[in-house]
């Protein structure tokens, strides 16, 4: 499909993060080390061109060994816990974690999601408020965690009439970002991905890191 240029140079002078996600949403991608190494290329001529350093899998599949081909800085293909993906393996953490280099490959930083992805929270779940995020967040804040939510624009109503079974109205993460700004103030840093990775080596990795 047609990238968007305008769009991307847009967001980012308001100061979002552009990452790459994948070439195709098909789940093929970690079929076969030959298909992958092959979608590896072009992945990594877009991360590139898009001056991005992150990485996330479509579907959420994940090879955090065959990652190391992509030149980047963190990935975030995996969650501290989620029985309803394709691929369940949970990473047990909600923390970022350092997945090491390999053969000469750099290492790169793992950011799991930790809060339930809004299709299962209100697709599949039927959830009718964001009770059941603010439970997690609050949860995570007391063990100094990292709250990384995954949210899909194409389940979300942007009129909130709610009329079809596959959207949830906009209001419902308004009303999550509203609870965040008003109940976290002072608690949390609302920072970019790349902006996390650089805190977390510097904090963690000092002279190890290389």
């Amino acid at each position: 499909y047609p990238i968007p240029e305008d769009l991307i140079d847009e967001m980012k002078q308001r100061g979002f993060e552009v990452g790459i996600h994948g070439l195709h949403h098909d789940g093929n991608l970690f079929r076969s080390r030959k298909v992958f190494l092959d979608h590896a290329v072009k992945i990594n001529e877009s991360l590139k061109k898009y001056d991005a350093v992150g990485f996330r899998s479509p579907s959420m599949y994940h090879n955090l060994e065959w990652i190391h081909e992509l030149n980047i800085e963190y990935d975030a293909s995996t969650f501290d816990t989620d029985p309803f993906e394709p691929q369940p393996d949970a990473a047990g953490t909600i923390f970022p974690f350092w997945v090491p280099g390999r053969n000469g490959k750099p290492g790169y930083v793992e950011l799991p999601y930790t809060l339930p992805q809004d299709f299962l929270t209100f697709i599949l779940l039927q959830e009718r408020d964001t009770r059941l995020w603010q439970s997690k967040l609050n949860w995570i804040a007391e063990k100094g965690g990292m709250c990384l939510l995954n949210t899909h624009p194409d389940y979300i109503d942007f009129s909130n009439a709610a009329a079809k079974i596959d959207q949830f109205p906009s209001t419902y993460y308004e009303e999550f970002l509203t609870h965040v700004k008003e109940k976290k103030e002072d608690r949390y840093w609302h920072a970019l991905p790349r902006d996390v990775v650089q805190f977390w080596k510097k904090k963690n990795m000092q002279n190890k890191f290389k």
